[in-house]
């Protein structure tokens, strides 16, 4: 498993358009095999922050499974107009964890 991080500086007047849009690029991720669970954060100091955290079942089955979909066609043309608002978008693997049910 892979985490993919994406955090985005969005504009506070487009962030409603930002939410919705990945509202309704969530599902292209829920038909996704690959796709394990996704979740969008936004900062509470800084509201213009967000961060997207996607589970890959693999960096492969991201990048050569999804990204080569039907899915993640319609997923991008969601996200598209927020490409430029990108500061980072990286895979990471989790060393440690621990949390509660």
């Amino acid at each position: 498993m892979v985490v993919e991080y994406i955090r985005y500086d969005v504009p506070t007047e487009r962030a409603g358009a930002f939410l919705e849009a990945y509202h309704h690029a969530g599902e292209h991720l829920r038909a996704s095999p690959h796709c394990l669970r996704y979740e969008v954060s936004r900062g509470v100091e800084e509201p213009h922050h967000f961060i997207v955290r996607i589970e890959w079942d693999s960096e492969e089955g991201h990048l050569q499974g999804f990204r080569r979909s039907l899915e993640f066609r319609k997923f991008f043309e969601l996200v598209k107009p927020f490409v430029s608002d990108i500061q980072e978008m990286k895979h990471y693997r989790v060393e440690s964890a621990w949390g509660r049910p």
